[in-house]
């Protein structure tokens, strides 16, 4: 059995790293401070420690005689009036007591460490497992230099220095847990505050559906860092609507242009059916009826290459030829049509390129056609052929079309090239095709890395391609 595992949240995830950051810092700031602090304590009690060595030390320095060092006891209690907390312990050179304050044994391990050269840090200890003291030791010579030097161990009770650090900790284990949760409130206000764009930017994508495609992120209003990602994602959704408009208009356009052609079968078969006919007549309507199939296989057969086309599955041939020569067979091929309908065909230039001559001579035949539909008569349509360079020395062939007549209006050129678009809707049916020519003719350019355009110029409409003189396929890739 499959078990789901709960996703935790950003706004947890922040929380969680807000809280943990600050309880990290708060510690580490924490025990510096209770570092710093146990350290203090430990130089003003090494201070006082020094001083009352260096008074005994002075002390010592004038015994001269036993009389003298038989005096220091009482010069040691008059030192320590007034000095709370304080014991000292003082061993002659006979290595007896001469002064020990009350209640404060000296540990041995203390004591060893006179003979023990360059320690010089305190000894901690505690007198019955509670009065803690800090001391030292040292050995201090007297005024004779025959007798061995006296050994003096001074001490301090730090009873109210533990006492304070134990509430400093106290204190700090409280800060750093009310400080964690402080920051973590904070933390998951601010995670909230700040993801509050993101919030948005999912209501408005639950509000985008098939009839609401116009809905857009909001960019002027959120984080520069989310920015860009509402303009990536209104740019995905305004190729979405785009593509979403052009295949309703191509589902639209597919069934006008299919119902015409199967309602005029379909009437023209019942009404041969409805009596009894010649088979003259039969004849009439099989051959109407296989006009109307050939129409209907083209097409078929159109929007089979553009779904091929928009696949990537067309590879064109490759073979090198002059474009001034494959319109000059087109001119032969229209010219009897263009001589009818008074209209002159001009050819300037040539360019050599490379590519499938067959799709190239239908791309151009397209262009043709419906310039000689379009042209009154007494016009004239010239093609140009030209090989340009750009910056990088890449050679294009450029070929225009130019047809004298009415300008194509401006709202209509960026959707000549739509499948199964007319300008004027009016033709739409009468025969003149599918509206499939100049999207076949664009899918053909792109196949060979080129590309197509329509302008207007004075009294006259002009279809521009570019073709690069030599094509990279899949198969020459290898």
């Amino acid at each position: 059995m499959r078990t789901s595992v709960r996703r935790k949240s950003l706004t947890f995830r922040l929380t969680l790293l807000f809280a943990a950051a600050s309880t990290a810092v708060l510690l580490v700031l924490g025990l510096i401070v209770a570092q710093s602090v146990e350290q203090h304590f430990e130089e003003q009690d090494m201070e006082a420690l020094t001083g009352k060595l260096e008074l005994i030390r002075h002390a010592m320095a004038k015994v001269r005689s036993p009389t003298d060092l038989a005096a220091i006891p009482q010069q040691m209690d008059d030192s320590l009036i007034g000095h709370h907390g304080l014991v000292v312990a003082l061993k002659g050179p006979d290595g007896r007591t001469l002064f020990a304050t009350e209640g404060a044994p000296f540990p041995q391990p203390l004591l060893d460490r006179v003979k023990t050269a360059g320690v010089n840090h305190p000894y901690v200890w505690q007198v019955d497992g509670q009065m803690p003291f800090r001391g030292i030791a040292a050995e201090v010579p007297t005024g004779v230099p025959s007798w061995p030097p006296a050994v003096v161990a001074v001490a301090t009770d730090i009873s109210h220095h533990r006492n304070f650090m134990d509430s400093f900790m106290r204190t700090l284990w409280l800060v750093i847990v009310g400080g964690t949760a402080a920051t973590g409130l904070l933390g998951w206000f601010v995670a909230r505050r700040g993801l509050a764009p993101l919030r948005e930017m999912r209501r408005r994508a639950t509000e985008v559906s098939a009839q609401h495609l116009d809905q857009r992120l909001p960019v002027d209003t959120v984080p520069v860092e989310l920015a860009e990602l509402a303009e990536s994602l209104n740019d995905m959704l305004a190729r979405l609507e785009e593509s979403f408009t052009r295949l309703s208009d191509f589902s639209s356009d597919l069934a006008h242009e299919l119902r015409t052609p199967v309602s005029n079968l379909m009437t023209q078969t019942q009404v041969a059916l409805s009596k009894t006919r010649t088979s003259g007549e039969y004849r009439e309507v099989l051959e109407s009826n296989a006009e109307e199939y050939e129409r209907l296989s083209r097409m078929i057969s159109d929007m089979l290459f553009l779904a091929k086309s928009e696949n990537g599955l067309i590879v064109p041939g490759q073979e090198t030829f002059d474009l001034a020569d494959e319109v000059m067979a087109l001119f032969d091929f229209y010219g009897a049509l263009a001589e009818e309908n008074g209209v002159a065909l001009k050819l300037e230039g040539s360019g050599w390129v490379t590519g499938d001559r067959l799709m190239l001579r239908r791309a151009i035949g397209n262009l043709l056609s419906n310039a000689l539909r379009y042209t009154p008569s007494g016009g004239h349509i010239t093609v140009t052929v030209s090989v340009i360079c750009d910056n990088t020395d890449t050679e294009t062939v450029h070929l225009a079309v130019e047809n004298t007549g009415e300008p194509i209006p401006t709202e209509h050129l960026s959707r000549l090239f739509d499948r199964f678009y007319r300008v004027d809707a009016s033709r739409r049916h009468s025969g003149d095709g599918a509206g499939l020519g100049l999207a076949i003719t664009r899918s053909i350019l792109r196949a060979h890395q080129g590309d197509i355009e329509g302008r207007t110029g004075e009294d006259s409409n002009i279809f521009e391609m570019w073709i690069p003189t030599s094509i990279v396929t899949p198969h020459s890739a290898d």
